[in-house]
């Protein structure tokens, strides 16, 4: 399976509109980074976790032309306002599968009523199909999905886990029942807001900490602030199987 990281920014994306940091400044292009998401692929099998503002601009940056489906892990703008866009998908293939956490239904439902009405639609468009996801495994393609739930502040969402892969973004804190669901990862890709802590999002030491207790072979840091710090000065302070993910990052596992 191959993992391209999209976007791997907070919500403010980088560089942030106006601001003058040094980070928002950067000409290294690592340090440029779209709101959070990633592309799976396997065989002929594609799809997106998380469909973000960002969303038309990484299709087309990545020339992907179709997907099999949009798994979502929760219902904050930077993670589902690109649903929109969908249409060139949806105009071509028929309904974009979907696959939405049981409690943000109705919220993506509500706020993009005009995907799911039957009655009286815009001719225009785009079109969906509504895959309620549980905290229990499901299938994608040919592979089982794994959900992990965890407290992004006072809300549960989901990560997910494909054979020794795990995504987790916008985790705060997880239970020990569902840490048990991350052992014996090859790769983690996991959430590091910034180096001070934040009331909603890992910090850097919440992060190394959380990876030191689960022990996956590689860790991908996402879900990047500008208050990180640069890329590459970063890089240098993290341990040895640790690293910061960037936007075009392709990986095997």
């Amino acid at each position: 399976m191959e993992i391209t990281f999209l976007g791997t920014g907070t919500s403010q994306g980088i560089p942030v509109i106006g601001s003058t940091d040094p980070v928002c400044l950067s000409v290294d292009s690592k340090d440029k980074r779209l709101r959070s998401s990633i592309l799976l692929t396997w065989q002929d099998y594609r799809f997106v976790i998380d469909c973000g503002p960002d969303f038309r601009q990484q299709m087309l940056r990545h020339k992907v032309s179709t997907i099999n489906g949009i798994i979502f892990t929760h219902e904050h703008a930077d993670h589902t306002a690109g649903l929109d866009d969908i249409r060139p998908f949806s105009q071509k293939f028929g309904d974009m599968p979907l696959y939405i956490p049981e409690r943000i239904v109705t919220n993506l439902e509500q706020r993009f009523d005009y995907i799911f009405t039957k009655e009286n639609r815009y001719r225009g468009a785009p079109s969906a199909s509504i895959k309620v996801v549980e905290n229990k495994p499901f299938t994608l393609g040919n592979k089982t999905v794994l959900p992990i739930e965890f407290m992004h502040g006072k809300i549960s969402i989901f990560g997910y886990r494909i054979d020794d892969f795990a995504y987790l973004t916008d985790l705060k804190s997880i239970s020990a029942v569902e840490k048990v669901k991350l052992r014996n990862l090859d790769i983690l890709v996991v959430n590091t807001l910034r180096k001070e802590p934040h009331p909603t999002h890992l910090s850097l030491e919440d992060a190394i900490n959380l990876i030191e207790e689960l022990q996956p072979k590689k860790v991908f840091l996402t879900h990047i602030s500008h208050k990180l710090g640069f890329h590459a000065e970063v890089q240098k302070e993290l341990p040895k199987n640790v690293f910061l993910a960037y936007d075009g990052l392709k990986l095997e596992v």
